[in-house]
């Protein structure tokens, strides 16, 4: 069982994924661009960890000892130790294949190299490296701690071994629910969700309905907890844009293709909560 894990990007994912794993007790080696970056997510993630407290979810004790946990670092080297190496780079196809390309350099012989992208084929990623058989889909979702979905992809040189361990980790040590899923382009759960997101601003963008009408149509009416535009904006316009993109090139099917208001609203830095401006302001 995995003792010691990396995680590569210390964004929103990364540091979810770092927490969730300091929570169970494992130890952590959170990497970014620099050592401020890598500093600054590791005071985010004290954020949410002190959030959770203040929920009950978590003691103070438990806090202070997951945060001990994360070894902030701006080193890549400092991720020759993990035997689990999670990716959670920006959604972006040839940052991923360049990084893993370096953590196949530093890390371990017997390490697992697993990527959290939510649209790029894992074999493609996977052909960076030297390890095929040790290279895994283990896509978490937004927020970590609170989303107990886990998808587990498996490439066509995937090891069983490889999917076996990543597979009782998720669940046994991190208390996930995992779903398998097929190594294609946006796996399960985008490829059914990002469809919808789409069409939701391809009505918005022809005037068929308000941005509040349409989200209010799918909460009222449908009983969703939150609607596509807010959802949009909670993944963030650039993901989702670059998760389109990356359905498109695979399937060539127009309705993954991001709408010209998508790709404008991304073009003009307004992505989403993140930036306090999408659909809705924050």
């Amino acid at each position: 069982m995995f003792k010691n894990v990396g995680i590569a990007g210390a964004g929103q994912m990364g540091r979810g994924i770092a927490e969730v794993c300091a929570r169970a007790g494992l130890a952590v080696t959170l990497y970014d661009i620099s050592d401020d970056v890598a500093a600054g997510a590791l005071a985010a993630v004290d954020a949410s960890l002190a959030r959770a407290e203040q929920r009950g979810t978590i003691g103070a004790a438990e806090r202070e000892q997951a945060l001990a946990a994360i070894r902030p670092t701006g080193d890549i080297s400092q991720l020759a130790d993990a035997d689990l190496i999670i990716e959670a780079a920006t959604e972006r196809e040839d940052l991923k294949i360049a990084l893993f390309r370096q953590l196949d350099e530093v890390a371990a012989p017997s390490a697992v190299l697993a990527s959290n992208t939510s649209s790029i084929p894992i074999a493609r990623l996977a052909s960076a490296t030297r390890r095929s058989e040790h290279v895994v889909g283990l896509h978490f979702f937004n927020p970590v701690p609170r989303m107990p979905l886990v998808e587990v992809i498996r490439a066509l040189r995937t090891s069983e071994a490889t999917v076996a361990a990543v597979r009782e980790f998720a669940v046994d040590v991190l208390g996930k629910t995992v779903i398998n899923a097929q190594d294609r382009s946006g796996f399960v759960v985008n490829a059914l969700l990002v469809p919808y997101l789409v069409a939701a601003i391809r009505m918005l963008e022809a005037g068929h309905a308000t941005a509040e009408d349409i989200d209010t149509g799918m909460t009222a009416g449908c009983a969703h907890p939150m609607g596509p535009l807010h959802l949009a904006d909670l993944i963030g316009l650039d993901t989702v844009a670059a998760i389109g993109e990356a359905m498109y090139d695979e399937y060539r099917e127009p309705l993954y293709a991001p709408p010209p208001l998508l790709r404008r609203m991304v073009e003009s830095g307004l992505l989403g909560r993140k930036t306090g401006q999408g659909f809705f302001a924050y």
